[in-house]
């Protein structure tokens, strides 16, 4: 059920800042509040997924209206993610097909193995993130604390 919304701010990859209404929902068997999210966005990322998708892919021709800190962080949080992800993509794949993927001993890069689940074409963390988030696997990476 719906039971509101919410803006978020979003900077596309030419640096402007936009704004979407986010929607919320609570879950009529848990009862807890949820957002929509649309797959141009990554859960607690400022940016759209097409630039950190770019940044990851090709750090040395990423055309983002990021520093050069902000690029290094989202490399730094995906070689850490990327683990996890692919724990849960593999997961993901055996509930629903019941294909099981080994790669043990495997020399390929995290994005080579996501890219065995999602394809490499444009779009492919959007395509990541959607079902990591949907079945609430979405590890919590906020960095905020309360006193």
């Amino acid at each position: 059920m719906v039971i509101g919304s919410r803006p978020r701010t979003w900077i596309r990859s030419s640096g402007e800042k936009s704004k979407l209404i986010i929607r919320r929902f609570r879950c009529q068997h848990c009862r807890r509040i949820h957002h929509e999210l649309p797959d141009l966005l990554v859960p607690y990322r400022r940016y759209e997924a097409a630039s950190i998708e770019c940044a990851i892919e090709d750090p040395a021709a990423a055309a983002v209206a990021g520093d050069e800190s902000t690029l290094y962080r989202w490399r730094q949080w995906f070689a850490e993610w990327v683990i996890y992800a692919v724990g849960c993509l593999t997961s993901v794949t055996v509930r629903f097909q019941g294909d099981v993927r080994d790669w043990s001993g495997s020399a390929q890069s995290g994005l080579q193995q996501i890219g065995q689940f999602v394809g490499n074409a444009p779009g492919w963390l959007a395509r990541v993130v959607r079902p990591i988030a949907n079945l609430h696997l979405w590890i919590h990476t906020r960095s905020a604390f309360l006193s």
